[in-house]
């Protein structure tokens, strides 16, 4: 079983779309998936539950052990592509993470799961937390959307600063440019320099595309709501590139 994660400081750079859609190519690609939504927002569960509520569990039904992590997977509908959704408790979860103390849990909770599943993508909050830390850890490659801008691209900088200060191996970080519009001065500028800026990112650059948003509205991924799409391009190319990475 593999582990990957989208993590971003910032929100709103298009991390759960890149999820939900890398997740969605991954299963039709013969893979058993499994995404798990640790955001509270719960996006991609309401991608995945087909712009509808699906009822997840508490957390501290798994930090207690009260309940197998198998009973909170849920079918998503497409085959191979189960997922946990998220519920308003995980906001808690950085507390109760540094209440424990027994190594990496999130690597412990999935690990039941590693004969049935092939692919595991963690769908992460934005922040910078015990969380963030235990993900990167059980994560064996961590993918980060980086909008071309300034502050994006500092925010990239503040995490690979994080990585380095909690000894989590920086090499397992991949930024790619997300929700890139080239009409724009500054992404054409950042887009084009991407070799001296993001020396080590994926090659692959995710537009800023009204089908991505759309995603929301209809509950599907990119490349059923529209398979000729560029987004929908993007995203298997994106997929293409992390494939070699596992």
């Amino acid at each position: 079983m593999r582990t990957i994660a989208f993590y971003s400081l910032k929100g709103g750079v298009g991390k759960t779309a890149a999820a939900v859609n890398i997740a969605y190519l991954a299963s039709q690609a013969g893979y058993s998936t499994l995404l798990w939504d640790l955001d509270p927002q719960g996006a991609s569960s309401w991608y995945l539950a087909g712009a509808g509520e699906v009822k997840g569990h508490k957390l501290s039904h798994l930090l207690k052990g009260k309940t197998p992590i198998a009973e909170f997977i849920h079918e998503s509908g497409y085959a191979n592509l189960d997922f946990i959704p998220s519920h308003t408790s995980f906001r808690n979860l950085d507390v109760k993470l540094d209440q424990e103390d027994e190594g990496n849990l999130i690597k412990q909770w999935l690990a039941p799961l590693s004969e049935e599943t092939s692919l595991v993508i963690l769908d992460c909050p934005p922040s910078l937390s015990r969380l963030s830390e235990q993900v990167i850890k059980a994560a064996d490659q961590v993918f980060v959307p980086v909008i071309p801008t300034w502050l994006s691209l500092n925010s990239w900088k503040q995490l690979q600063a994080f990585a380095r200060d909690k000894k989590l191996k920086p090499s397992k970080l991949h930024p790619f440019y997300s929700m890139a519009d080239r009409r724009k001065g500054l992404h054409r500028e950042l887009i084009n320099n991407q070799d001296e800026i993001l020396p080590k990112g994926l090659k692959t650059i995710i537009p800023n595309a009204s089908v991505v948003e759309k995603m929301g509205e209809e509950g599907i991924p990119v490349e059923i709501l529209a398979p000729g799409s560029v987004a929908a391009d993007a995203y298997r190319r994106l997929w293409k590139e992390i494939r070699r990475l596992l």
